[in-house]
């Protein structure tokens, strides 16, 4: 069997981002992208690149994720983690989760220790307490910024729609070296959003989607619309129909925009390695590795190619 090239995607959230954050996000991202491809190179799975490049990201206040989610209405994180696995459709996801730093890890073990595919909110919580996983205090995950966008959405003139846009969702797509795919999808929701709101990425086929079939994809955007286009199948639909992945992500991310009027952002893999990340709204930020090379960018049309060592490099020196 021809072996073939690892191959990792990851994004940050598509929407706008906000000046004095895009360094930070840029960075993010490619950390996560250098994290999951160290894992592919030595051999690892799709499904370990995956979380360890969305577990990165959880753990940078940059993102609407893990640490620096947004609040809901009552001033709480709760999140919305999944992941799959191409091999055998095997999918694990989480909702509503509180009190702990990494959604994805807990979403791996629903996939891995249960019967089941998504737990939601105390059950969940049940579970990660079985598990052995470290309760953290709520505050510990609250960053001041998503405090102050908080208090901000509560203002009566206020309109939390404006400051949706820098969404933030962050996730992985990857192909390992025996050519199984995988996905992750990691977020903190809406902000202000109502108690109990579960949005597209716990969802099997809208959040993430993964099927060594066809291939890979994770979004990000607006999660009540890319509920109702199940955005995520929708691209591995259009690849199997014999779209490349850019194509059919522009396809699926364009139908969003006239059926429901929804924007978003997506990355894929195939299973023949080729990767595109794409989005509707004015940026995302993304990158991936392949053939050592690193790509990466956050504006439409913005794409920066270093190779992996001298991208290593950089992030030792601190970028």
């Amino acid at each position: 069997l021809g072996r073939m090239k690892p191959v990792i995607v990851v994004h940050g959230g598509a929407g706008r981002i906000f000046k004095e954050r895009e360094e930070g996000c840029r960075a993010g991202v490619v950390r996560a992208a250098l994290r999951g491809y160290a894992l592919l190179k030595q051999g690892g799975s799709a499904v370990d690149a995956v979380e360890e490049a969305v577990r990165s990201m959880e753990d940078d206040p940059h993102f609407n994720a893990g640490c620096g989610s947004v609040l809901n209405v009552k001033g709480e994180v709760e999140m919305d983690a999944i992941i799959m696995d191409g091999k055998n459709l095997d999918s694990g996801a989480v909702s509503a989760v509180k009190c702990i730093a990494n959604p994805v890890k807990l979403a791996r073990l629903v996939m891995e220790k249960t019967k089941h595919m998504l737990l939601t909110d105390r059950g969940a919580h049940l579970f990660a307490q079985a598990m052995g996983i470290p309760e953290i205090p709520g505050e510990k995950l609250i960053t001041e910024r998503s405090r102050d966008r908080w208090k901000k959405n509560l203002e009566p003139d206020s309109n939390p729609e404006e400051f949706q846009k820098d969404l933030g969702t962050v996730g992985a797509v990857a192909i390992d070296s025996e050519g199984n795919v995988a996905c992750a999808t990691s977020t903190g929701g809406l902000s202000n959003k109502m108690t109990g709101r579960v949005g597209d990425t716990a969802c099997i086929g809208s959040g993430g989607y993964a099927d060594n079939h066809s291939g890979a994809t994770s979004t990000t955007g607006h999660g009540e619309s890319i509920m109702k286009v199940v955005l995520a199948r929708l691209i591995l639909y259009h690849m199997e129909q014999g779209m490349s992945p850019e194509v059919a992500a522009d396809t699926a991310l364009d139908y969003m925009k006239t059926r429901v009027g929804g924007l978003g952002g997506v990355i894929v893999v195939n299973k023949a390695g080729e990767w595109a990340a794409r989005f509707s709204t004015k940026q995302m930020s993304w990158a991936t590795v392949k053939d050592d090379n690193l790509h990466y960018g956050i504006y439409a049309g913005e794409k920066h190619i270093k190779s992996v060592d001298e991208a290593l490099a950089c992030e030792r020196e601190g970028f």
